[in-house]
């Protein structure tokens, strides 16, 4: 039996792991502005000059903004899969918090699959793996009709 991998983010602090995963964001509390990646200097609003801010779980569901492919081999650090597969990526509306994240969509859901407006959420995936420990990333997956729960947090 093969000793289990530990799994770990491969950005340390940008996304949780659990069963639940959300990504890791930050609000001002000067104007109540969400940024992701997490702020930690300046509130990225112009027209604020906050520089205090609240460590915050981001939305978990979003709907798709825009979205393409990506049929070429990104450069280093990019760890692309050894042939490389080209993959679609969303731009991703999070109501709740009136921004847009981007983020590469599960394997098996192209441009095809994909439609402004359609509803996904965030998962976990495996980027790499080494001897010791899987190193993961966050996608995003097309809600299926069939999911019951309508809440936009996850």
């Amino acid at each position: 039996m093969a000793p289990t991998k530990s799994a770990i983010p491969a950005v340390d602090g940008w996304f949780t792991t659990d069963g639940s995963p959300s990504l890791l964001g930050s609000r001002c509390r000067t104007c109540g502005t969400y940024a992701f990646p997490a702020e930690t200097y300046f509130c990225r609003n112009p027209e604020c000059d906050g520089q205090e801010f609240d460590a915050v779980p981001l939305s978990r569901r979003g709907r798709v903004w825009s979205y393409t492919d990506a049929r070429y081999q990104p450069p280093l650090p990019y760890r692309a899969a050894d042939p490389y597969q080209p993959f679609c990526i969303a731009a991703v509306e999070l109501a709740a918090e009136k921004m847009v994240v981007m983020g590469q969509v599960v394997a098996g859901v192209g441009v095809d699959d994909l439609s402004i407006g359609a509803e996904v959420e965030l998962v976990t995936d495996v980027l790499y793996e080494d001897d010791d420990h899987e190193y993961l990333v966050w996608k995003w997956r097309p809600v299926t009709v069939d999911d019951p729960s309508g809440d936009p947090r996850g």
